[in-house]
């Protein structure tokens, strides 16, 4: 008999039971109450760290898995919350158990899907556990609302240009709460009028960044902000002064005020509560339709107005560069693969403005010119041929590639030929020219977008010509139909340029080196061992 044990804690924590608690009690479970216990193998399953609004679990998934591999007879759980609160994922689970011939057992509510009785009770308990969920969420909601309302800083790292202070209030039966408000740091709220003031002039986060490493501001670690740094800072409402326009611009966004618009005289400042899915620093940044948004106790520091604009423009580049972004970079191999040695950080293509090609230049030098690295750019098409020819030189004498072009040759079907591949890649060339002049087609469109698009259209015209050119010489030729050993055709640097796409070139970089060097002189190649 095979008996999967999955147990589930949402934090790492010594409160509650604990995964090995859970699974020693199923163990016993099982070896007092299932019948037939004389052969019997228990397969553990343990996500620790994990909630339950969802069945997106890394061991769940495994289980599940194994599930149709290795037959079990049962699935033993310490409690029902375990596996799920949501009721459509419970009933969802247990039809495939069903269809799998695989019974659920949840020790501490004893409910059994092998007997009628059992399934139904089940049912019912998921029903209740999912009512739990949403109460308790409702419930921290409601308080979120409540402490948004009293426009309090609920502690954290303050926001850039602020400190914040703790203030005792007396409340009822004479209980001392604590809370705290922000105060502006003189220090640090010139940086921020700053980066508003450059972000309005250019509207450009790299021109903000480059304009703040060329004036030598540093972030609060003493460090050069980050693009997104700065993103941050343009998007944080707590700078926001509470006037007419920023009740405007919240209202019709969808989030939830917590203030009439009478009371708005533009002094203070904003607070928005409920701006991540959760508190772990991986937390998806939620809607603004989903924020909370409550006057504070601080002065505000940028008019309503402009933080209205800049929001706008945020979004604005965002949209308009969507699809232009999707084909960016799809000509350099080894961008973001090739590192500076000077300062350690990656290395990244940059077209050239008055002639054909690109080199990689390392994103210090990229945010700050030569302020942050003088290393020498490389020229992007040496970079790529050497690197490929050194990959080529490698793969005739180490066999570790032989599983990745075999994958290559399942993906690509036997019965393509070098000319089915090079027509594909002619047909998608010929996609990516449509979708670009659709995207320019877009309003509104910025002469930045605009010669970018022009530019790439000429290129991809160039790559067009070599493709039919590389065409015509291979249907001059007797036609190869046979993949069957890709391996041999890898001294021809055209072909296997031709068979391999840019992922693919990338994605066998990383099986087989270790990493990439360019010290201003020459590049160094590290082989995995």
């Amino acid at each position: 008999m095979r008996i999967a044990i999955y147990s589930r804690k949402s934090k790492y924590t010594g409160k509650g039971e604990s995964i090995e608690n859970q699974i020693e009690m199923c163990r016993e479970y099982s070896l007092t109450k299932i019948n037939n216990t004389a052969d019997m193998d228990f397969f553990i399953y343990e996500d620790e760290g994990f909630s339950a609004k969802s069945l997106d679990r890394p061991q769940f998934r495994k289980m599940m898995a194994d599930c149709k591999e290795k037959a079990f007879d049962y699935i033993v759980c310490y409690r029902l919350d375990r596996i799920s609160r949501s009721v459509s994922d419970f009933s969802q689970l247990i039809e495939k158990l069903n269809k799998m011939g695989v019974s659920f057992i949840c020790i501490k509510e004893q409910f059994d899907t092998s007997t009628p009785m059992g399934r139904a009770m089940m049912y019912i308990a998921s029903v209740f556990a999912q009512l739990e969920r949403e109460t308790l969420a409702e419930r921290v909601r409601d308080n979120m609302f409540m402490l948004a309302r009293s426009g309090r800083w609920l502690g954290g790292t303050p926001p850039t240009g602020f400190i914040s202070e703790k203030i005792e209030e007396i409340i009822i039966d004479n209980k001392i709460k604590t809370s705290c408000k922000l105060l502006v740091s003189k220090d640090e709220i010139e940086t921020v009028r700053s980066i508003f003031r450059a972000f309005l002039e250019n509207y450009s986060l790299s021109a903000v960044s480059k304009y703040l490493i060329a004036n030598g501001v540093l972030s609060r670690t003493g460090k050069y902000f980050t693009v997104m740094g700065i993103r941050d800072i343009l998007s944080n409402p707590v700078y926001c002064c509470a006037d007419s326009d920023a009740y405007d611009f919240f209202y019709n966004s969808g989030a939830d005020i917590c203030f009439d618009k009478k009371e708005c005289n533009g002094k203070y400042g904003l607070l928005a509560y409920n701006k991540r899915s959760g508190c772990s620093l991986g937390s998806i940044r939620n809607d603004i339709s989903k924020w909370i948004v409550a006057i504070g106790k601080h002065d505000g520091i940028i008019g309503g107005r402009d933080f209205v604009c800049v929001q706008n423009k945020l979004r604005d580049n965002k949209s308009v560069f969507k699809d232009a972004l999707k084909t960016h970079n799809d000509y350099a191999l080894l961008s973001g693969l090739l590192i500076c040695k000077k300062c350690s950080g990656r290395m990244f293509s940059k077209k050239r403005c008055s002639q054909d090609g690109y080199d990689y230049i390392c994103s210090s030098k990229l945010r700050g010119t030569s302020r942050l690295c003088s290393c020498k750019n490389i020229c992007g098409k040496v970079a790529d041929n050497q690197l490929f020819s050194k990959l080529l030189e490698l793969i005739k004498i180490d066999c570790r590639a032989v599983p990745y072009l075999n994958q290559l040759k399942d993906s690509l079907k036997d019965e393509k030929s070098f000319t089915d591949i090079a027509e594909q890649r002619l047909s998608s060339l010929d996609n990516e020219i449509a979708n670009l002049l659709k995207a320019l087609a877009a309003s509104p469109v910025s002469d930045k977008l605009t010669s970018f698009v022009d530019c790439r259209i000429l290129e991809i015209e160039e790559k067009r010509k070599e493709i039919i050119n590389e065409l015509n010489g291979l249907r001059a030729e007797p036609e190869k139909t046979d993949l069957t050993d890709i391996s041999d055709s890898l001294t021809d640097t055209t072909r296997v340029m031709s068979a391999l796409t840019l992922a693919e070139k990338r994605e066998l970089i990383k099986k087989l080196i270790q990493k990439i060097e360019w010290d201003g002189e020459s590049m160094t190649v590290f082989f995995l061992p």
